[in-house]
């Protein structure tokens, strides 16, 4: 049977429990948060103004890498499109089947519904603040929509899986540092609304991970193989091709990862600890029945975090801070 068509059969075997991930993992429209409930009230003239000075008094606290790093973080939230697009285009994932969509693609549609308030609320934020300089910030969100991505996965399940559950948690990670740096500077309305942002991506994390476990548990050594291949290849992050408006692609991406790291917002640390958990709450050293080729996969992952904690040791992070179109110092002063 070709290797296509187990990964065909197991995502139509999976298919049957994603009305129970939707329940578990997904809130309803009318439960869940949404942008507004973080923002200033514009059906309220008696309040409106006022709590937009002090949202605009409180912005004037934040340092410069701070609004390099929110402002990445929004256009990358913003960058919907290319993400939905490509898990639509997934192996198994079928929004035409019988003029309706399967159940993978419910799941992707629904997950893009919540993840879609993120860079909605963000971008709002920003506008208001006043801090930044949004005809770039929205220029740069267009360009790294027009450039799309790719992240090593093709079609694959298996892989995108993989992808996904590594990338949720390192979006739980940003988002949560973030909320915490506000808080730090006293600003604790961005801080609430980026810890929910957070938690958010947390079950999303949850989710993709328990697809993961449960592909590990119908077909282990093909998982285990697409694992070991994506940690090869090194997780890509959803704005790796990041630029301004008047620059090549991905010129703009690395500057943003050093305010990341100088902040310590994101840091190579951080992705090595996300592969850990991964093979930790995967119980990699416990799956049973793996082919040979399957055993070096395995033996190659538990490995790499070592390695990689050596390589990370020897990082020096740039002092000097990259001038962005998005953030003038003076204007984030």
């Amino acid at each position: 049977m070709a290797l296509d068509n187990i990964r065909l059969e197991v995502m139509q075997l999976l298919e049957k429990k994603v009305d129970g991930f939707i329940d578990k993992f997904l809130i309803p429209v009318d439960k869940i948060w949404q942008p507004t409930d973080f923002l200033p009230d514009s059906q309220n003239e008696d309040t409106f103004y006022e709590e937009v000075k002090e949202l605009r008094e409180l912005a004037k606290e934040l340092p410069y890498d701070f609004w390099v790093v929110l402002v990445g973080d929004t256009i990358t939230e913003e960058a919907l499109p290319t993400y939905e697009s490509w898990l639509m285009d997934v192996e198994g994932i079928n929004q035409h089947e019988d003029g309706k969509d399967n159940g993978w693609a419910k799941w992707v549609r629904y997950w893009t519904g919540e993840e879609n308030r993120h860079g909605d609320v963000l971008n709002k934020y920003l506008y208001l603040s006043g801090r930044v300089n949004m005809i770039e910030v929205e220029r740069t969100t267009q360009h790294l929509i027009n450039d799309g991505f790719d992240i090593g996965t093709d079609r694959d399940p298996y892989k995108n899986f993989v992808y996904t559950s590594f990338q949720e948690l390192a979006t739980y990670i940003s988002h949560n540092r973030v909320a915490k740096l506000a808080r730090k500077y006293s600003n604790k309305s961005l801080s609430k609304m980026c810890k929910i942002i957070a938690g958010d991506e947390m079950r999303h994390h949850n989710a993709y991970s328990e697809f993961v476990r449960s592909i590990f548990e119908v077909d282990p050594s093909q998982m285990m193989i697409a694992f070991s291949d994506m940690m090869k290849k090194k997780i890509v992050m959803p704005a790796h091709l990041l630029r301004e408006s008047g620059q090549s692609i991905g010129t703009a991406f690395e500057d943003f990862s050093w305010s990341a790291q100088r902040i310590g917002v994101y840091t190579s640390q951080d992705y090595i600890d996300i592969m850990q958990r991964l093979i930790d709450r995967w119980e990699i050293d416990k799956i049973i029945d793996l082919t040979d080729e399957a055993e070096r996969a395995r033996d190659f992952v538990m490995k790499l975090p070592a390695r990689m904690q050596r390589i990370s040791e020897r990082l020096v992070i740039p002092e000097e801070i990259f001038e962005f179109k998005w953030v003038q110092p003076a204007l984030a002063k």
